[in-house]
């Protein structure tokens, strides 16, 4: 049996071809190069190329953790960006940072730069103003970097714990101080717990605590007695003080008559008063009589100098006569 042949399939026509093909080739590179220059451009932009900034130089004694490109922030806000990070002749890490002039006002002359190194993630540079009002921070000014790192303390932490467990073994060992302790505790808990309870404690032996017991039995009825003794004594002294007959009956009858004697001699001084005022009206009728015999001892002195004068008259006008004297009636 023979096998038909299939018809030949007609070839596809060509394609027509492309006018300008190589304008539109060299065009299209074209505005490839020129969107690639722009983006180029714009990443510059967006990284400050062209931004005038000022130099700030950080000093470390590392610079681990420091990239160029890191950012300086200051209140989160980034402000600046590192440069570049070279070795200086004193071998200090320097950290070249360029910060724009537009946030350069943020940075004062008392400005403080630190590089915080956390456990997780990378470092930050971080930039804290205190006092606003501080001079401006001149271009090219070099400023210490404090460094603070939380690995480095991980070996101290290290060997502290490494002391605290040691000092813990120590104390539960079965020989430590603690370990007696608590066995102490537990004889004394288990005497406590006993027929002697507290007094064997005391006693510290089960005769001792016995016969420490019967004394304070024994001191117990003692006390009784006193107590007994002291409530008889105590009632014989509230009847002989408060009871029919005794010492607070016979004081109220002296504070009654007190009392009686008290407004007697009110009485007394209310009559005393009486006589003192009419003393004062005496005593001023006395006064007013006292005052009217000034008057009369001028007149009686006036008349005794004018008989003066009249018996010098005399004596000088009579002079052989010898009794010279005048009595007056």
């Amino acid at each position: 049996m023979t096998e038909e042949t299939s018809p030949a399939a007609p070839l596809p026509a060509a394609p027509p071809p492309v006018r300008n093909a190589e304008f539109k080739a060299a065009l299209l590179l074209l505005m490839m190069f020129a969107l690639v220059a722009g983006a180029v451009l714009y990443l510059m932009y967006a990284r400050g190329a062209f931004e005038s900034t000022q130099r700030l130089v950080l000093l470390a004694e590392d610079s681990e953790g420091v990239v160029v490109g890191m950012d300086v922030t200051f209140a989160g806000f980034p402000i600046g960006r590192v440069r570049r990070i070279e070795l200086g002749a004193d071998g200090k890490a320097r950290v070249l940072v360029d910060v724009p002039r537009d946030d350069a006002h943020w940075l004062r002359s008392s400005s403080v730069f630190t590089l915080e190194r956390g456990l997780v993630g990378g470092a930050k540079l971080r930039a804290f103003s205190g006092i606003p009002t501080d001079p401006a921070l001149p271009d090219g000014a070099a400023r210490s970097l404090l460094v603070g790192d939380a690995g480095a303390e991980i070996p101290r932490l290290l060997a502290a714990a490494k002391d605290l467990l040691q000092n813990l073994t120590a104390l539960t060992a079965a020989d430590s101080s603690l370990e007696m302790t608590l066995r102490n505790v537990k004889g004394v808990t288990e005497k406590l717990n006993g027929p002697g309870g507290a007094m064997g404690v005391i006693a510290g032996d089960d005769k001792n605590s016995q016969k420490l017991i019967e004394r304070a039995n024994a001191l117990l009825v003692s006390v009784d007695r006193v107590a007994l003794k002291a409530d008889s004594l105590i009632a014989n002294a509230d009847q002989r003080v408060f009871g029919k007959g005794g010492v607070m009956n016979d004081a109220q009858a002296t504070v009654v008559q007190l009392n009686a004697l008290l407004a007697d001699t009110r009485n007394s001084l209310k009559k005393m008063d009486a006589v003192l005022l009419e003393a004062q009206a005496v005593g001023a009728n006395v006064r007013g009589a006292t005052a009217d015999l000034g008057p009369l001892r001028a007149d009686v002195d006036s008349n005794l100098r004018k008989v003066e004068q009249l018996v010098n008259e005399i004596n000088r006008k009579w002079p052989f006569k010898r009794d010279t004297e005048i009595k007056l009636p």
